[in-house]
């Protein structure tokens, strides 16, 4: 949990210094900075619905990556 809290602060500032920067505006940078990650939530939400219908289904492959080392039996 601590680290989603600090996230969300890391989130939040981000979102904020460059809405003030684009704008000079301290409102407009609060502003952005609260509303910006709500839009996020909300978009996250039908991206993971979309993702769950249209995502790829296809196992896994194996074999392949890190940590798939060949046996001396396999060579």
């Amino acid at each position: 949990m601590l680290k989603t809290f600090t996230f969300a602060i890391v989130h939040f500032t981000v979102a904020f210094t460059v809405a003030y920067l684009l704008t000079g505006s301290l409102i407009t940078g609060g502003l952005i900075a609260l509303i910006e990650p709500a839009c996020n939530t909300v978009a996250y939400y039908f991206h993971e619905r979309a993702w769950q219908r249209f995502g790829s289904t296809q196992e896994p492959q194996k074999g392949f990556g890190h940590g798939n080392l060949w046996r001396r039996s396999d060579r």
